[in-house]
């Protein structure tokens, strides 16, 4: 199936306002998603918080299984959680570290993933290593394969990191995961909602994500996925009522499910528009889509590489939907802040958010274009005749 491009611009509503390039950032939502969110909280102010939570029992539930579908895991493995960091934090905090345990991870890791790895560090004396990147720019498999021993308690990696168009090779990396019988925890913040991943094909444990991104949902919105297999073995850092179930004065007993990952308040509004964003994504086809943003996105970077002054800079052996580059001669906030007084949104990477590859690379703050399927390629003319005057 190919995207209807007409379509997909006619139900989004911000289309008719601004060239968006910032779907890495937050993608414009679709009218499905907001009207999901805009008619419960009419119902809220017209019937009260938990009476509209009650009426909408039903398609909350099912947001569970929509998500599980756009993952290939089942309904029970999934957890609605506020955000993506939530999520993440959530899976990774949920193991028991000692002294000596190492973690490896990537060069281009997140910075919020990779302070977490220091702050284990000091608090329970855990070893993080990072895995060289190959020649491409992505994480080296064969040197990640030679630096496994039985002190390997986890392998957390970010699928698409944020400062370029790498994607990491995370189905190999999965191979590797379980042939040593290490957890795998796969940050697919940028990654779910514009490639299609499927959490067996990866062979992830855990995975976390957004609503806002590339799944076109609202802020404030994640998900968590946790294997069956391995939900026992993890200790949630908190629990309320939900989670878990006080069941005598000195005993409780946790949720069967990845729900113990979760709290009792949600925003309720905010997760069923991520349910129809997870729908509306579905309905489109997640091959289509990955097809797509590829497509418009090498034909940002053949443009972009005829600008005078643009270095790009992305790197891996395939690329995404986020084209990063520098201009000579220009600050990257200074050319986002004009390009969004022309109604171009665009963002600026910068390099703390990579330290470790942005150090390796000597990378300045970077413009960061990021594509989506409703983008079409006279949006892609104008943003580059707009950065041409821009610069000349």
């Amino acid at each position: 199936m190919s995207i209807d491009v007409a379509r997909a611009r006619a139900e989004t509503p911000g289309c008719a306002g601004v060239l968006h390039l910032n779907n890495a950032g937050a993608a414009l939502m679709p009218a499905p998603v907001l009207a999901a969110q805009v008619g419960h909280l009419q119902r809220e102010a017209q019937i009260g918080g938990y009476e509209a939570k009650a009426e909408a029992a039903g398609r909350l539930e099912a947001v569970y299984g929509s998500v599980a579908a756009l993952i290939g895991a089942r309904p029970e493995e999934i957890a609605l959680v506020e955000n993506a960091t939530v999520a993440w934090d959530l899976a990774f905090y949920s193991f028991r570290f000692q002294a000596g345990d190492r973690i490896l991870t990537a060069e281009a890791e997140y910075a919020s993933n990779y302070l977490n790895y220091l702050r284990a560090a000091r608090r329970w004396g855990v070893l993080v290593e990072t895995v060289p990147s190959d020649a491409a720019g992505q994480l080296d498999v064969a040197a990640l394969e030679a630096m496994i021993d039985e002190r390997v308690r986890l392998i957390a990696v970010t699928h698409v990191p944020t400062n370029g168009g790498l994607v990491n090779p995370a189905e190999a990396i999965g191979k590797v995961a379980r042939r040593h019988g290490i957890p795998y925890l796969l940050d697919a913040c940028q990654s779910v909602g514009q490639l299609e991943v499927d959490v067996e094909r990866i062979g992830c444990d855990l995975l976390s994500a957004t609503g806002r991104k590339y799944l076109r949902g609202p802020r404030g919105t994640g998900f968590l996925y946790v294997r069956r297999a391995i939900l026992e073995r993890l200790d949630p850092p908190f629990l309320d009522l939900h989670s878990a179930e006080w069941v005598a004065p000195g005993r409780y007993e946790l949720r069967p499910d990845a729900r113990r990952f979760e709290n009792w308040e949600f925003n309720i509004a905010g997760l069923l528009g991520l349910g129809a964003a997870v729908d509306y994504a579905l309905d489109w086809g997640l091959p289509a889509i990955a097809l797509r943003v590829a497509a418009l996105a090498e034909e940002l970077r053949a443009w972009l590489a005829e600008i005078p002054g643009v270095t790009l800079r992305d790197l891996g052996k395939r690329h995404c939907g986020l084209v990063t580059f520098t201009v000579e001669g220009h600050e990257a906030a200074a050319l986002r802040d004009a390009l969004r007084a022309r109604a171009i949104n665009v963002s600026v990477s910068d390099p703390r958010s990579t330290l470790l590859d942005a150090t390796r690379r000597r990378l300045p703050d970077l413009l960061r274009a990021s594509v989506h399927y409703y983008n079409d390629t006279d949006e892609l003319g104008r943003f580059c005749a707009a950065l041409r005057e821009l610069v000349r």
